[in-house]
């Protein structure tokens, strides 16, 4: 009589998870477990699939030009996703449009290289408009436009490279500074925003595993 086999348990899959960019991608005004990229970790832990390293270079206040600094310094390793998220402090410090044009594809192309070269294992993620903020209420429709300018352009180059464009800013702009919309600074996303923000991310990076 043949004895049957026991089932074996499938083997969890690992992955490792960058994400580039600024207080958006650590999360300002929340606890490190509330930003996006932790909660995506959270989220997309299953039987078959983890992200068991998340490493974040990014920092409140950062332009262009210092994330490619940071990525310089620190020299990270390749890793199973990617994702950037970068633009909102050039248009806030004023600097010419075409520093940010040229800056973002140097860190599109960065982004690209350190996943492996695999540019279907990069998303970019889209700058919320932060004058529908009572920081940025005062002068909400000029940054309405240059935020929607400067998205214009990611979206464009993410398309050119056949890179997954997440649009988040559409997120901000309905909730506003509704109640549990915003950090206590009243300037930056609330763990629940960003949760939202994962919602839209979530297709893309199961997508990435597949």
């Amino acid at each position: 009589m043949a004895v049957e086999e026991e089932e074996q348990p499938e083997e969890i899959q690992k992955f490792s998870f960058l994400a580039l960019g600024d207080s958006y991608t650590i999360g300002q005004g929340v606890t490190e477990s509330e930003s996006w990229p932790f909660q995506l970790q959270n989220i997309l832990t299953s039987e078959a699939q983890q992200i068991e390293e998340v490493r974040v270079i990014a920092q409140t206040g950062w332009t262009t030009c210092n994330l490619l600094s940071a990525i310089e310094t620190q020299d990270p390793e390749n890793y199973d996703i990617v994702s950037l998220l970068i633009g909102v402090n050039n248009q806030f410090q004023r600097i010419d449009f075409t520093v940010f044009e040229s800056e973002f594809n140097l860190l599109l192309n960065k982004a690209i290289s350190l996943a492996n070269g695999n540019k279907k294992k990069v998303f970019v993620v889209s700058i919320p408009d932060y004058g529908v903020t009572p920081f940025g209420s005062n002068n909400s429709d000029v940054i309405a436009e240059e935020i929607d300018m400067y998205n214009t352009y990611i979206q464009q180059q993410c398309e050119a490279q056949e890179i997954p464009f997440i649009d988040v800013t559409t997120i901000s702009r309905n909730l506003g500074d509704s109640e549990g919309a915003l950090a206590p600074d009243n300037l930056h996303p609330s763990a629940n925003q960003y949760r939202l923000w994962v919602e839209e991310i979530l297709p893309i990076v199961q997508g990435i595993l597949e």
